[in-house]
Order: structure tokens, then sequence, then C-alpha cells
């Protein structure tokens, strides 16, 4: 094996593939990329067992072939190489090392059998359906601050991916929920999209997807599915993803029905507000109260050793008013997810949870449990 690539191509693959790359791991090969020349320059690829992303970068073939690099020394030499491109030969006949040249820098890295690598490539999948980047990229951003850290809720630990009837039409929906907090976002499902199944995206795959997503533009990414692994395409990279092995709740139960008490107050509002007053609290866990009132929105807290703050925001009021407490931190993550300005609060009683939307953003919910006061 003999290429030539440059250097600045091979730097940005592999800072993204190192991402995927298992740093703690008892089998060694999982630290390393595989390298695969082919018709459309050189493939890089790395997998952690539960993922996989591969990408694409040009290079001038001298003599095609394959080998596998240690992926941390392979990323620095290419951040750090003097030279415009970089050099990788590989002899057959000693496949347990590899040279890179750059410059005047020479280097000698230390090889693993490309049988040992494993593949999450193999099994059969669905056709592909085409799906646009940026928009499957705003459902997966919007809710995946709700995902559950507890791994004892380990279906939780994810969004649920899957179609649903909106309006008389299908859509595809990401939900994620933690127990406090739970994010709803729909789309037009994507043509093609019909019999997927509904998965659980795990929570290192919807990083990545993310970033594939927000680098790839505004172009098509292709998605297919299957009830074990995901395969996303886009911008020349593709990530193959292994599910999380579970049933997701019935989340639609606790999704409230619009309540006696509407609300209409701007988001930057909000959010600086409830800001404000949370930094007298001094306890972990301590709720805001929100008395809703015709005369606007008050905030306020009262800490135990800290002191008291209150604040006050404009809205627009209709129906009882109410006093609910809610958990700061919580309300500031909806409040970030929101491509609205204006944000539309429904609540029935303080004991009951709080229906969250955007006023120009119907596709977007939010659902937020209360805390006592």
């Amino acid at each position: 094996m003999k290429l030539t690539v440059p250097r600045a191509a091979l730097a940005a693959a592999t800072a993204h593939l190192f991402r995927v790359v298992e740093r703690r791991n008892t089998i060694p090969i999982l630290a390393n990329l595989l390298l695969r020349t082919g018709a459309d320059g050189l493939s890089l690829t790395a997998t952690d067992l539960d993922m996989e992303a591969t990408t694409q970068v040009p290079a001038a073939i001298t003599t095609p072939g394959v080998v596998t690099l240690p992926a941390a020394q392979l990323k620095d030499i290419a951040a750090k190489a003097a030279g415009t491109d970089i050099e990788i030969t590989a002899n057959p006949a000693n496949t347990s090392r590899a040279a890179l040249r750059s410059g005047r820098a020479k280097f000698d890295l230390q090889s693993l059998p490309e049988s040992d690598f494993p593949s999450l490539a193999t099994g059969e999948m669905p056709s592909p359906w085409s799906v646009p980047a940026q928009a499957l990229r705003a459902l997966l951003e919007t809710v995946e601050f709700a995902m559950s850290t507890e791994e004892t809720r380990y279906y939780l630990c994810g969004i649920y991916l899957h179609l649903v009837q909106h309006d008389g039409a299908p859509h595809l929906a990401a939900v994620a929920t933690d127990g406090h907090r739970l994010a709803l976002r729909r789309m037009e499902a994507p043509e093609g999209s019909a019999g997927m199944p509904g998965v659980i995206l795990p929570r290192k795959a919807v990083g990545e997807m993310i970033k594939m997503l927000t680098a790839h533009g505004t172009d098509a990414a292709q998605l297919a599915v299957n009830t074990t692994k995901l395969c996303l395409e886009a911008g020349g990279t593709r990530l193959i993803t292994k599910l999380v092995d579970g049933t997701y709740p019935d989340y639609a139960r606790v999704i409230p029905a619009q309540g006696a008490t509407a609300v209409t107050l701007k988001r930057a509002d909000l959010t600086a507000a409830v800001a404000r007053v949370a930094t007298v609290i001094s306890e972990k866990g301590r709720a805001v109260k929100f008395a809703f009132a015709e005369d606007g929105l008050t905030l306020s807290v009262t800490g135990t050793d800290t002191g008291e703050a209150t604040d006050k925001v404009e809205s627009t009021h209709a129906g009882p008013p109410l006093e609910i407490g809610f958990n700061p931190t919580y309300a500031l993550h909806i409040a970030a997810a929101m491509a609205s300005d204006d944000m539309r609060i429904s609540l029935n009683d303080a004991g009951s949870p709080a229906l969250i939307s955007g006023a120009d953003d119907p596709a977007a919910q939010f659902v937020l449990m209360p805390m006592r006061i």
C-alpha cells in the first residue's frame, strides 16, 4: 500500500473519527483506524463495537491496499505535520509496521492485522431513504437535552425515533424524556420511510449524528433503519450504530391537554429572569416559584441561607391565576431548545405538568413536571 493524502483532509477526518474510537478498551484493535484504498480515494473507519463511522478523503493511490494505524497517533501526526501532504506506505511483507512521511518528518507506526478489525456493516439493511439533513438535525437537536442519564432506565438514555400520525398525515417524530421533562418534535415523514420501526438511538450516536448533519449543510442525507441498526450517510461520511434494545414507554399519556391557564411570553425574557433569580438557590433541586397572573409572571426564590430573589416577566395571560414550582435548570433547557421567540405555557393546576410550545413552531412540544414550593 502506498498513497499520498492532503494533510488538512486527513487531519479533519481523523479528528472526526477519533470521537468514535473507544479510549478505554481491552481490545487493542479498537484503538486503531482502518485505512482502505478505493476508487474514490482513501476511506478511514473507526469503531467501538456499538458504532462505526467511515469517511472518505481524496488521495493519490500508487499501490492499493489496506492497513490499520493507531488513531491517536495518526490524528496528532496529521494535525502537527509541517508538509502539505502525507505519504503512507505499508509493506505487505511486514504488516506490523507502516511508514509515514510529511516534509522532513518521518514516522514508523505499529500496525495490527486488518482481519482483526470488526465491522458493523454486515447484515442486510432496508433501502435507504432521503431526508433533509438540517430537518433531521433539528429533530434530534431539539430533544437531545431531555435524554436520561440514569443507566438503570437504559431505554430512556437515548432518543425514540418513530413514525406517528399527526393531523391526518404520517410524521417522523423524535422524543426524549428523563421522567422530569419531555421533549417532542415532529417533521413530515420523508418519502420511503413508511414501515420504519420505532427505534431508540443511543446517546453517543445522537451526538455524532448531529455533528455529521451540522457539517453536511442543506443537502439531503440518506437514512436506513431496521430493528437492530441505523445507518446514516451524509457528506461523504457513513455512520452505523447499534440501537438500544428496549421498549420505549407510552409517552403520549403524559402529554397534557390544553389547560385552563394559558400564558404567552418572550422566551428571552423568561430565560434571563430565571437565570437571575436562580443565583440565590443553594440547595440542589430547589424550585423557582412561577406566579402566573393577569399583570404578568412573577418569579421568586427563597433560600434558607442565601436570601431571596424576585423578578417579573411581561406576559399575555388567559384563565385563572396559578402558582407552581419548576426546576430552573429544566426550564432553561427547554427555553434553549426552542426555535420560537414567543413561548406558550399551558397549565391546569399546581400539581400537573405544564405543556410548553413555541408560538410559531407547532412541530415541537415540551412537558415540564412541577415541583413542590
